[in-house]
């Protein structure tokens, strides 16, 4: 640890499952020790996903042991290094894919190979809105979905961090992008960012405008962010052969699957934590190619500091109309 390193630091913690007021900002936390192969880093951003409001309430899968940090996607600068580190050193500017110790802290400790080098023309705002968002659009329209250039893709609630990151990165490689938000501002940012044409998910018969912009051929892929209210209609937009990817559902909902058959289409579930390394190897390389080529650009929308945690905890399932990727600062 650098002698300036502090003993102290401020982290939220969670000590109970449940609404977003279990979210305490502690200023009291030791600043955790890097140990092998592990990197301290001082943390300037920190993403927020939904995933971490489902941890937190309790309701999701896994559920980490009590009391914890939430956060996996950080970005700031290599304070420490423990032993075996071979590629990065102190100053270095990174962000990551997951921590040890958690994100919502103003120092975290990560596994080496999750820590990535944050390239110069990203700040570190940015880096904070890399990891899920990039890696779960990219593990659904190719792993899952398996898009292919020339193909039609429609990315359903495009303006939040995943839509945004499934834009730029569905255009870059070939396909035809349609993306819906449901605010003026937020139809701009997805025009910005890749999509050729975009559609207000709010309007009435906004579907049959999406199959007037197919020759009502129907599109061959969807990225759903809320399936518990779209799916239904998605079965009906898709072309033969068609596949949804589930990326968000926040409830459950009525179909009918003779909607599937006629098509022989597919609703494939998307969980980024079941990725082998392999798909992450493949998924890293993928995104430093579109940092080099300059098309992974996150686009940053409301941005909270670290007091105001439980705050975007409430905005991020409640507000409608997202606009970018939400972020902590430190």
């Amino acid at each position: 640890m650098m002698a300036t390193t502090p003993k102290l630091m401020r982290a939220i913690r969670v000590s109970e499952f449940g609404g977003p007021s279990v979210l305490k900002l502690c200023s009291n936390i030791p600043v955790p020790n890097p140990g092998q192969k592990q990197v301290l880093i001082h943390v300037h951003a920190c993403g927020v996903n939904p995933v971490e409001t489902y941890i937190r309430s309790g309701t999701y899968a896994r559920k980490p042991s009590l009391p914890y940090t939430p956060g996996t996607d950080v970005s700031g600068v290599v304070e420490a290094v423990g032993d075996r580190v071979q590629l990065l050193q102190a100053g270095d500017r990174v962000f990551t894919t997951a921590t040890e110790t958690g994100g919502y802290a103003e120092y975290t400790v990560v596994s080496e190979d999750c820590v990535h080098r944050l390239p110069d023309p990203l700040d570190y705002k940015q880096g904070a809105a890399i990891g899920i968002p990039y890696c779960t659009a990219y593990r659904a329209l190719f792993h899952k979905a398996h898009a292919k250039a020339g193909e039609t893709v429609l990315i359903h609630g495009a303006s939040g961090g995943v839509g945004v990151a499934a834009c730029q990165m569905a255009r870059a490689l070939g396909l035809r992008v349609l993306g819906t938000a449901g605010t003026a501002e937020g139809l701009e940012l997805v025009l910005r960012n890749g999509a050729h044409q975009a559609f207000n998910h709010k309007e009435e018969g906004y579907t049959s405008k999406i199959m007037d912009a197919t020759k009502g051929q129907g599109v061959n892929v969807i990225v759903e962010m809320l399936s518990n209210v779209n799916l239904s209609n998605d079965l009906q937009m898709l072309a033969y052969g068609g596949r949804v990817t589930v990326v968000g559902s926040r409830g459950p909902i009525e179909i009918n699957p003779r909607d599937t058959m006629a098509k022989e289409s597919s609703i494939i579930g998307v969980a980024l934590p079941c990725a082998t390394v392999e798909e992450k190897a493949e998924c890293a390389a993928a995104l430093f190619a579109g940092m080099d080529a300059g098309w992974l650009k996150p686009a940053v929308g409301k941005q909270y500091t670290l007091d105001m945690a439980s705050q975007a905890h409430i905005d991020i399932i409640d507000c409608p109309g997202a606009s970018g990727k939400m972020v902590l600062t430190m």
